[in-house]
């Protein structure tokens, strides 16, 4: 289930996609899908640069049903190549990332002026082997994104992400709910 199926759209561009089955409890800061709740599917899909599609939604729906996906679901899009994803594992937790890093940003930089260049995009999906509560999701979130900020310090990258990164973390619904998701947490 943490590995993604790779699907060719009717546009030309790839998508990863992951079907919950059953489906999972799950917390996301997409465009669709974001928030918490019960998911059914995520799916991951490439943009061509500086898409400005007018309804990201029911981009991403479309995109979804192409791949025999329904019900809610979690919508990430990127410019970044889907095909080059990252994966991850730590014990029981698995992380799958597209990662397009052409213009790092600092989270509490400025805002862009108007002549600089698109920003990349950061997309992670991490799977968890536990129910959380709503608290715990939260404070899961804020763990995968510091971790990333991590990694990129680690490797030198002069920012905390970039302008348009997003998350989604996975967890079950079997067992009580883990009542913390930080980096010292069970979880």
């Amino acid at each position: 289930m943490c590995e993604p199926t790779l699907h060719d759209g009717r546009d030309g561009r790839p998508l990863l996609a992951w079907r919950l089955d059953p489906p999972r409890p799950a917390v996301a800061s997409t465009v669709l899908g974001g928030g918490i709740g019960t998911r059914h599917w995520i799916v991951n899909a490439q943009v061509s640069p500086g898409y400005s599609g007018p309804d990201h939604e029911a981009h991403l729906h479309q995109r979804a049903r192409e791949a025999g996906l329904a019900g809610p679901g979690v919508g990430f899009l990127t410019a970044a190549p889907v095909r080059a994803y990252t994966r991850g594992a730590s014990g029981d937790v698995h992380v799958v990332a597209t990662v397009g890093l052409g213009h790092p940003t600092w989270a509490a930089a400025p805002g862009a002026s108007p002549s600089c260049p698109p920003v990349g995009t950061i997309n992670i999906v991490a799977f968890l082997p536990a129910a959380l509560t709503d608290a715990a999701f939260v404070n899961a979130v804020m763990t995968v994104t510091e971790a990333k900020t991590q990694a990129l310090l680690e490797c030198t990258v002069t920012g905390t992400g970039t302008a348009s990164d997003a998350v989604c973390v996975v967890g079950t619904s079997e067992g009580p709910p883990e009542p913390f998701g930080g980096p010292r947490s069970a979880v």
